[in-house]
Formats: C-alpha cells, structure tokens, sequence
C-alpha cells in the first residue's frame, strides 16, 4: 500500500493510446500530468489485448502492430516526464472548493489536481464469455483463450475461432498461415466484420485455406485433464461436429463496466460518458473524456479520432486550469519538443 501524495495539473484516468497521446498534448502546452491505470502496464487493449494484432487506420502507418504503436506514443510522450501509476484503480474523485480535484487510487496513492481526463477506454473490462459447462476447465493453458498475445503460440496448432465480428476474422486472417489449421465457427454466413475483411476470409475459404463451419454454434469442450482435444458445435437443429482443436478463442466482445467512475456525478449514457465534442467536456467542468468511455452524436470509435479527442480536451482543460490567461495557438513545428 501507498500513503505517498502528488499535485499535477491534469490527471489522466487511463494509458491506452488515447491517454498517451493526451501525455504528449499536454506537454506541448506546459502542463505536467499524472497517468493512472489499472494494469500494471502502459498500453491499454492494445498491449493486453491484441499487441501483435496489425491496426490499419494509423495515419502514416499502412499497418501497425499494437505494441508497436504504444511503444511509439510512450516514446512521443517521455521527453515531458509523465508520471505513471500503474497497477491501481482510481476509486475516488471530489471535486473541491477552489476548483481542483482529490483523486485516490486503491493503493492509497492521492494526487491534486487542477483537471482531469478520463481516457478509461471501457471502463473495467473483461471477455464476454460463451455459455458452456466446464469453461473455466480449460482456460489459459488448457487451450481456450480470449486474446491472442504471441502469434507463434499457434504455430502449427488446429485452431477454432468463435464469432462474427472484426476479432474473429481479423485473427482468422492473421493466423491462418502459421496455424496447421484455422476453422472460424458462427450461427450465419454473413459476419459483421469490416467489408474487405470479410471479403478476404471467404477467399480464403474458398481456396481451402479456412474452413468455415457454418451454421454452428458452440456447445461444449472435450479434454483430458484440462487440455482441450475437440470443440464440439451444433446446428439449431441439433445437428453436432466434433472439431478437433488445440485452442478455441471465442470472440463474442468485451463486457464493459464502468467501475467506481459511475459514481462521479458524470452525465452517464449506459456505460459511457456523455461529453461535449468540441471540448470533450463532461457534466462537470474541469473534467473530461477521450476515447472509447466518451460518447456524443456520430461518434466514431476509432484510434485515429481519439486523438484528435485528445488534443480537444487538453487544449480545453488548459483554459479551465487559467481562465484568465490568453493563450496563442502554436504549430509543434514552430515550438519543437524537449530534448530535440
């Protein structure tokens, strides 16, 4: 545990690529934050969930591994000697008299601070797992497994792949020239993937290098001592496959919860922050969200528009840290960065 205590002008809730990006924002403007997550790493869903998963839509980079843009961005912000709190949850914020704000994390750790921006991705999040007895069985090393970390984990390896969206397909295409075998499982032929993914998947499948098992669901595990063997599907006719597998990864999304951040007093939209877009303004001033917690109208959950969420909020917390201040806007080329 923790008694140590800090004073920054803006904490950021989250390290995932948005909250990294508002580390170097902030910087560029003067101001010195304070970086909390609940991992015990910087990166978010991109290093605990998918590091090696390629992302497309980075501008500037046709393709991207996830760790690879986290290791990009922690190395944008460290010239502005961010300080990170790892490994512990922010379980209480107040708002005080004078404006600024008390934050305590699990670990007792509390930092003052003058603003605030919740780039909490999800919130707490974890797999939405499928409903079948004697699950637990077989998770971790037993072969099923809800991220893939090190794709040469499955070199050589039969693998079941479970659901119709953009995980399920994207690993299907990632893996299916290093596993023996790559069978993708879902209730219908069409997926709600991207179109070009798709596209690429049932070429695969047509020229034998992807079996799809269609239509069919999961129903059960087969094993020996909580190693995975087969994964059995069925029709809703009841019609049963036994496939033989080493892994099943069922991909079904994420289950969100916001965690002690419903608590705040934030004007709440199920499990996301309902914000202003051209400030990334909560219901209360001095704080902000960026990211996939933030929601407005024609939001876009996209790294790329994260960023740019990002940029808005800093630029916004900085007039609710000196409201009496004029600012004059600067292009980075003009001002450089530290240590350049």
């Amino acid at each position: 545990m923790s008694d140590a205590s800090y004073s920054t002008d803006i904490a950021i809730i989250g390290a995932g690529p948005i909250g990294l990006f508002a580390v170097f924002e902030a910087g560029m403007l003067g101001l010195k934050t304070h970086v909390i997550d609940a991992l015990d790493m910087v990166g978010g869903q991109c290093s605990a969930l998918y590091p090696e998963k390629p992302i497309f839509d980075i501008p500037a980079h046709p393709q991207i591994a996830g760790q690879d843009l986290i290791d990009q961005l922690a190395k944008q912000a460290a010239p502005f000697e961010p300080t990170y709190h790892l490994g512990q949850q922010v379980i209480k914020l107040e708002k005080r008299d004078d404006g600024r704000f008390t934050l305590e994390t699990s670990v007792g750790t509390i930092i003052d601070a003058g603003a605030v921006v919740i780039a909490a991705g999800c919130g707490a999040f974890g797999p939405n797992k499928p409903p079948m007895d004697g699950l637990e069985d077989y998770e971790g090393s037993g072969g099923v497994q809800y991220y893939v970390k090190r794709r040469a984990d499955f070199a050589g390896k039969k693998v079941v792949i479970a659901g119709g969206g953009d995980s399920a397909v994207d690993w299907a295409l990632s893996l299916h020239d290093i596993a023996e075998k790559v069978m993708v499982v879902h209730r219908r032929p069409k997926f709600r993937a991207a179109p070009d993914s798709s596209a690429k998947l049932q070429a695969l499948a047509e020229a034998g290098k992807i079996e799809m098992v269609i239509p069919y669901q999961l129903k059960s595990l087969k094993g020996d001592n909580g190693k995975l063997s087969h994964v059995v599907v069925a029709t809703l006719k009841g019609e049963e496959l036994a496939l033989e597998a080493d892994h099943l990864l069922p991909f079904f999304g994420l289950a969100m919860e916001l965690g002690p951040i419903a608590d705040w007093g934030l004007n709440l939209d199920r499990n996301h922050i309902g914000v202003t877009q051209a400030t990334m303004a909560t219901s209360v001033p001095g704080i902000f969200a960026i990211g996939d917690i933030a929601t407005y109208e024609h939001k876009l959950k996209l790294i790329l528009s994260g960023f740019a969420e990002g940029a808005s909020a800093i630029h916004a917390a900085r007039s609710y840290l000196f409201p009496d201040k004029e600012f004059h806007f600067e292009y980075s080329t003009t001002t450089g960065v530290p240590n350049e």
